[in-house]
């Protein structure tokens, strides 16, 4: 069974390149983020003709997300079971805008039952800056997570947290912690509430596999960023024991942040339990040696 996390920054613009990498990594589960539709404009038909059923929990302009599986859906919750979420589509009131911040009514959490795994799409609030009502929120989302864990799931059964969760946790995972995205992302208190996810029952299946420095899910458009290698490792799969126990592979696949059709600015997160999937290069090899030249050459 593969699992798989995107944040994909708009799945309207990105439908053909979702498309284009489902055919190339054959995803059993795609855990899909920032995906800024409501729910009567999510594609169903297309991921239909794919083979995909999409559960899809959105709120407009901004945010949403949404979890695509060809092996089954069941029990679907979102919002941590809170209740409905604002309205940001076109034409809403001054409430949905996005200067009114409270992430608890952001559509940033959708969850259901998947293949006998209970997956979780996640899509963390960024945080902007320390000392601002946006890092606030960013931590007290962090704290509702956690206690939804605490209060309707078991770290002995099968579990998978996947997503775009907007923290880098060790030195190893950015670029740069001192030129980091103003100054969050990296800060002890987000670190603190990774952990506190970790220490729950969760594995970081990633890290756990590779300790190379310097594998990222994000890097920013501007230019040469993603050539150069300043990004940061923000998305990830969280697993309990028992599915950790059956990871056989798991890669970030650097590939799908190239070319066209126009790609997101975060690239897919792999994870293959039991057995292996589908095979596709991820574009790493050689990777390390090209970064160090961009760099040298730019001085």
């Amino acid at each position: 069974m593969r699992i798989a996390t995107w944040n994909v920054n708009s799945l309207k613009a990105r439908q053909e390149k979702v498309e284009w990498w489902l055919e190339r990594a054959a995803p059993d589960v795609l855990l899909l983020q920032e995906t800024k539709l409501a729910d009567d404009a999510a594609p169903l038909m297309a991921f239909q003709m794919a083979g995909y059923a999409l559960v899809h929990h959105g709120e407009g302009r901004w945010n949403g997300v949404a979890i695509a599986s060809r092996v089954g859906v069941d029990g679907v919750v979102t919002n941590f079971g809170d209740g409905p979420v604002r309205s940001s589509a076109a034409g809403a009131d001054a409430a949905a805008d996005e200067e009114d911040f409270d992430p608890l009514h952001e559509a940033r959490m959708v969850s259901a039952v998947c293949g006998g795994i209970r997956v979780v799409s996640l899509y963390a609030p960024n945080g902007r800056a320390l000392d601002t009502p946006f890092y606030a929120g960013k931590l007290a989302w962090f704290a509702r997570l956690r206690r939804w864990l605490d209060e309707t799931q078991d770290p002995s059964g099968p579990l998978v947290l996947g997503g775009d969760l907007n923290v880098a946790p060790a030195p190893a995972d950015v670029w740069d912690e001192a030129r980091a995205h103003g100054a969050t992302h990296v800060s002890g208190p987000e670190r603190d509430a990774f952990r506190a996810l970790l220490a729950w029952g969760l594995a970081d299946v990633y890290r756990d596999r590779h300790d190379e420095p310097g594998r990222f899910t994000w890097w920013d458009y501007r230019a040469g960023n993603f050539q150069r290698n300043e990004g940061m490792r923000i998305d990830h799969l969280l697993a309990s024991a028992p599915v950790a126990a059956r990871v056989v592979a798991v890669e970030i696949d650097r590939e799908a942040r190239k070319g066209k059709p126009v790609p997101s600015d975060h690239a897919p997160l792999v994870v293959d339990l039991d057995e292996p999937g589908r095979a596709f290069d991820p574009g790493w090899a050689g990777a390390d040696e090209r970064f160090a030249a961009r760099r040298a050459a730019q001085g």
